[in-house]
């Protein structure tokens, strides 16, 4: 089966044979569109796609649909496990004259369970004057250009979420969202919040306030890379565009002409479709290819090795890696610049003790000006089907940056339970100079985030605990009741957070309580900053403090708890 194309089929060779402006073959789950195709016909398809996917919350079925540069005047609903993304260099480049949204009538308005979805690098001209956005976490806005509102729920509750690299010019309304993450983007302006709402390098942010309103506002993103993208140039040829690093960085990488970095020919990567092998993936990375891994699920017998630098595994459609065996799925050796994007990792029924490896345990190169990378990136244990690893990521290489992280033990789904989809930590980081931009952590059995590594910062963390603790006694850190939801090691000199927030809902047993939701060292270097912990349910279970012993607990009466700064 080859890549739906609209408006012409052209017969696919082998990647090496093709010239650089014929339509690559990204196989049976990829949609190109072209503005000369009718726009009824454009329609349909989305229709189509949207009416499978819409409630599909863990279906098999992936999509990629992209729009070349030009206009189209369509209505894009979008569903689970799709992916809409123009393919020019700016987001002006695809206008799209009617709607590119997400809602929640499948749930009669409660997005909290709009996951796994991702629009991108398209300017909207909505129909109605706003866009809507009603998602929750690990569905990522980027590189957009919004040409009026942005409306983020659709009514009910909503837990989301992220918008980076993006111009609106209206207003966003963020409703019911109980957090939300801002980077380098630009607003008209901003209206509404709940518990946490951060703002990096963002044009017309609202000002710092917290807590009141929960407004975290923070000047510019000290280093930060975008995603990699796909286009198509003038000339027609297929690229992958590699957005330059940045430090200090406020606004959009576009807005202000042409986005600086680099164009990196299709051939330089091996496009990977349903049905390959770790092993075809592996000898290609071994060649010094990337990798472009289309919309499916692909089961490894071995880990994805990445062992050369500026290597990037970029996935389509939320392409899913599912390791078998109780193998990693993925490891990196301690090399520059790699990039893993795009990617959801499904944690199998034989326990991992790892499922992402960036770098070597004891790795100590020094990469600050070629990080590593990892973007829209998701991992999930259990929820699909049972799923069992021990820890989710392991950051051992130094400078990594991570721009929008969800690592979820599912509390719902099948294979769902204290001992059936059992999982200790989400992110353990022993890298030095470790940035994080959107942190999304949950319902692991022990402590979410284990931080041992010094210059570790943190823009905006979200956390729920694990729902299903049976009794207080099985879940003890040592004689503290619970674990902290995020931890920084007693040896640590230097750390920064900003925005984080952890909450409880302990829904099998409402007498657990978590002595602290923050555990930090007492030192000079290390510092959180607008903290806030939540009872769930009208206090369903409690956090007893919010870091260390400091701060009011989260419980019946006092569901909400906030603190500005710590430890002191």
């Amino acid at each position: 089966m080859r890549t739906h194309l609209f408006l012409v089929a052209l017969a696919a060779a082998p990647l090496a044979a093709q010239s650089p402006r014929t339509t690559p073959d990204f196989g049976p789950n990829v949609t190109i569109f072209d503005p000369a195709t009718p726009a009824t016909v454009i329609q349909a398809r989305l229709d189509t796609i949207f009416a499978s996917q819409e409630s599909s919350e863990f279906g098999a079925a992936r999509y990629a649909l992209l729009f070349k540069p030009g206009t189209y005047d369509v209505d894009a609903r979008i569903g689970f496990y799709t992916q809409v993304s123009g393919l020019g260099l700016s987001p002006d480049d695809v206008v799209i004259n009617g709607g590119m949204r997400a809602d929640a009538r499948w749930r009669k308005g409660n997005a909290t369970l709009n996951f796994w979805r991702i629009v991108e690098n398209m300017s909207v001209v909505p129909s109605g004057g706003f866009t809507q956005w009603a998602v929750s976490q690990a569905a990522p806005m980027r590189r957009m250009h919004i040409r009026g509102d942005l409306v983020l729920d659709d009514g009910g509750w909503s837990s989301g979420g992220f918008l980076a690299d993006s111009k609106v010019d209206g207003q966003v309304k963020s409703g019911s969202q109980q957090q939300w993450i801002t980077r380098n983007s630009a607003l008209g302006s901003w209206t509404g919040s709940n518990w946490n709402m951060v703002f990096v390098g963002t044009a017309h942010a609202p000002a710092n306030s917290f807590p009141d309103p929960p407004y975290t506002t923070i000047d510019a993103a000290p280093v930060i890379r975008e995603k990699p993208f796909l286009i198509v140039d003038r000339r027609g040829a297929w690229k992958v565009f590699v957005p330059a690093l940045r430090s200090g960085a406020s606004g959009t990488t576009w807005d202000s002409g042409t986005p600086r970095g680099v164009s990196h020919p299709l051939s330089e990567f091996v496009i990977i479709k349903p049905g390959a092998s770790t092993a075809t993936m592996n000898a290609a990375l071994a060649r010094n290819k990337s990798l472009i891994i289309t919309p499916g699920v692909y089961h490894l017998d071995t880990p994805l090795h990445v062992t050369k630098r500026n290597a990037i595994v970029l996935g389509l459609g939320l392409a899913t890696l599912v390791p078998d065996g109780g193998v990693s799925a993925i490891i990196v050796d301690d090399v520059d610049g790699v990039t893993l994007a795009g990617l959801l990792v499904d944690a199998g029924p034989t326990n991992s003790p790892l499922l992402v490896q960036v770098g070597p345990a004891g790795s100590a190169a020094r990469h600050a000006s070629n990080p590593t990378l990892l973007s829209d990136l998701f991992v999930r244990v259990g929820g699909a089907g049972v799923g069992k690893a021990t820890r989710s990521v392991e950051i051992n290489s130094n400078d990594v940056i991570g721009d929008h992280l969800w690592l979820w033990r599912a509390d719902h789904g099948n294979g769902v339970g204290w001992t059936s989809n059992t999982a200790a930590n989400g992110l353990v980081v022993n890298g030095s100079d470790v940035t994080m931009y959107g942190l999304f952590v949950e319902h692991y059995q022990q402590h979410q985030v284990l931080w041992n590594g010094n210059g570790g910062r943190t823009y905006m963390f979200q956390n729920e605990m694990p729902y299903d603790v049976p009794a207080q006694a099985e879940w003890m850190s040592g004689t503290t009741m619970g674990f902290a939801a995020y931890r920084v090691d007693a040896a640590v000199t230097s750390h920064q957070a900003w925005g984080p927030g952890s909450y409880c809902f302990f829904n099998r047993n409402s007498a657990v309580v978590a002595d602290h939701a923050f555990e930090v060292p007492v030192a000079p270097g290390v510092r959180l900053r607008n903290m806030v912990t939540v009872s769930l349910g009208g206090g369903r279970g409690a956090i007893s403090h919010v870091i260390n012993e400091m701060g009011g607990a989260a419980q019946a009466g006092a569901v909400v708890q906030t603190l500005v700064g710590g430890p002191r």
